[in-house]
């Protein structure tokens, strides 16, 4: 059971890190060290990298958490489905990814620079993006294109 929605705990503690993050006191400094240490013990549980300051909604889902790696900038709204060995990344230029509403990545997919990914689209399992996703698109390819 402990291992059981990895992928759960580990924005759990992730929102608990940055609920206490800038707050003074003992008792945030207590909540923020939890939160980090969490992350630390879900991450290596997992074999994942998710940056902590990531803005990560509550209600997305990541079935198999392994190899995802998450950009400290990256955005991800609600609903979203992460699927294994998925990157969030940065280019060698400014910007992460944007994720809006319902938006599916597919396994061994990467999405890298400020890109912009509209609600309800999908991105193949391996495609590499590089540019927007219109709202409802289906991205696929290296580099990807939206059918």
């Amino acid at each position: 059971m402990l291992l059981a929605h990895q992928d759960r705990k580990l924005i759990r503690a992730i929102h608990r890190y940055q609920r206490y993050r800038n707050k003074p006191g003992p008792m945030a400094w207590l909540g923020c060290a939890w939160g980090k240490l969490g992350h630390m013990f879900w991450t290596v549980i997992s074999a994942s990298d998710i940056h902590r300051d990531a803005t990560i909604d509550a209600s997305v889902r990541f079935p198999h958490l392994t190899g995802v790696v998450i950009h400290q900038d990256a955005i991800l709204a609600e609903g979203c489905l992460i699927m294994q060995q998925v990157t969030l990344g940065q280019t060698s230029g400014p910007g992460a990814p944007r994720l809006d509403r319902n938006v599916y990545i597919g396994a061994g997919a990467k999405v890298l620079g400020g890109v912009h990914i509209a609600k309800n689209a999908k991105i193949g399992a391996n495609a590499v993006v590089l540019s927007d996703v219109p709202e409802n698109a289906t991205a696929v390819g290296i580099p990807a294109r939206t059918l």
